[in-house]
Formats: C-alpha cells, sequence, structure tokens
C-alpha cells in the first residue's frame, strides 16, 4: 500500500488532482486508514496509469471514468498502446537529441526538418482516440474537426475572460449564471453537445487538472479556473 502523498510523487500527479478523482469516483483509494488517509495498492496504481494514459490523449475526465468501468475495458491493451506511445516518442526526441549535438558541434544547425516530425505520434494517439473514444460527445467532435466547423480555442478562452472579469461577484449570482449559460452554449455550437452532466464534469475539470486551470487563469486572471468552476457547478445545482 502507498500513501496519497507516495503515489503524487510517483506518477508526477498533484495531491490536489488525486483527492479530485476520489471525489469524482475516478480513482478512489482502496482503503482508509483509521485517521482518514488514504492508501493505494497495485490495482488502483494500474488504473491511475490508464487514467494518465488517457488524459494524455486530452480525454475528458467524464469520459476516462466511463471507459474504465466499461467492463470490457482491457488493461493490457490500454497499456500496449500507452508503451507504443511512448516508444514513438522516444524515437523522436532520440533525433532531437542528435540533432542538438550536431548544432552545438558546428554551430550550424543541420536541415534536418524530420526530428520536428511528429506525425507518427499523432496518427497513433488518433488510432488510440479512435479504439476508446466511444461517447457521443467525442464522436461529435471528432465529426466537427473532420468537417472543419470545430470551434476555435481562442474564442473559448474569451469565455473565460469575460467569466473572469466576474470575480468580484458571487459564483450564484444572476449575472455570473448567465455568462456560464453563455458557456455552455458555446461549447455546444462549436465543439460538442454540452449536456448538464458534461457541463458539471468540465467544471470540476477546469480546477482540478494543472494544465485546463494555468491556461483559464492565464485568460481570465489568477482564480479564474476555480471561479468558474463553482460557478458552474451553482449551475449545475451541484
Amino acid at each position: 500500500m502507498r500513501t496519497i502523498h507516495e503515489v503524487s510523487k510517483l506518477a508526477g500527479v498533484s495531491v490536489r488532482t488525486l483527492h479530485h478523482y476520489d471525489t469524482i469516483g475516478l480513482l478512489p483509494p482502496t482503503k482508509l486508514t483509521e485517521a482518514g488517509y488514504r492508501l493505494y495498492d497495485d490495482t488502483a496504481l494500474a488504473r491511475l496509469q490508464s487514467i494518465l494514459l488517457f488524459r494524455e490523449l486530452e480525454f475528458p475526465l467524464k469520459d476516462i471514468k466511463q471507459i474504465l468501468d466499461d467492463p470490457s475495458f482491457d488493461q493490457a491493451t490500454a497499456l500496449g498502446d500507452q508503451i507504443k506511445l511512448l516508444e514513438l516518442r522516444q524515437k523522436q526526441l532520440g533525433k532531437l537529441i542528435i540533432l542538438a549535438r550536431e548544432t552545438m558541434k558546428t554551430g550550424v544547425i543541420p536541415m534536418k526538418f524530420d526530428a520536428f516530425d511528429r506525425t507518427e505520434q499523432k496518427k497513433f494517439a488518433a488510432e488510440i482516440k479512435e479504439k476508446w473514444g466511444g461517447t457521443a460527445a467525442y464522436r461529435e467532435y471528432r465529426q466537427r474537426e473532420e468537417n472543419g466547423t470545430v470551434g476555435d480555442p481562442a474564442e473559448l478562452m474569451a469565455q473565460f475572460a469575460a467569466l473572469g472579469k466576474l470575480k468580484a461577484l458571487s459564483p450564484a449570482t444572476p449575472e455570473v449564471q448567465a455568462a456560464v449559460r453563455d458557456l455552455q452554449q458555446f461549447i455546444t455550437e462549436h465543439f460538442y453537445t454540452c449536456t448538464p452532466e458534461i457541463l458539471a464534469g468540465l467544471g470540476e475539470m477546469y480546477s482540478a487538472d494543472e494544465r485546463f486551470r494555468a491556461g483559464i487563469d492565464k485568460a481570465g486572471g489568477e482564480g479564474t479556473a476555480e471561479f468558474v468552476s463553482k460557478a458552474i457547478a451553482a449551475y449545475c445545482g451541484e
């Protein structure tokens, strides 16, 4: 058994994120000590590894939970996919290292653009998403992506910037709730149908996922991600 702090160091995931994964039922601890401390066994660590694989592929947490809870989910296959993806990245890093060494030795950057080519990685990542991404929202997003009608991420960030300007207000005030409704409508119109369930999951992810939190705070100012998360929770009646 490992403590939550040991798992955090082992996996490179913050304790706060692990707490959130427990809260939403994505990664509950194997057991709690009498003092209430979380402990994780090897089965839990294997599940965390799968979670990190799908997060690397930018799957929403809600979708990851559905995938991992599906009785047909094959842990060995998922790990095999992760290994192949890592091997492809290792291959590209090897090319970049060779390029950097040649540049350092000669002082001239060689004309070897293949070192920056991530085609293989992207292709395999797409294959994994195709294999595991069975949710309706993901299929809708893929369809829009193929049709060239998916929204501009910069415009989505503008939605968060607008919400950031309201941080002085309570998340439950009508003005803030109207902004959340606009965000939900924007996602529906430009990315995928954002149901109340999906919106609630996004709200949790915005504050728990470090990458999303950093991007949203950059758009709307420090604390915006946490504020948006609370506003969405109020909007969804949580």
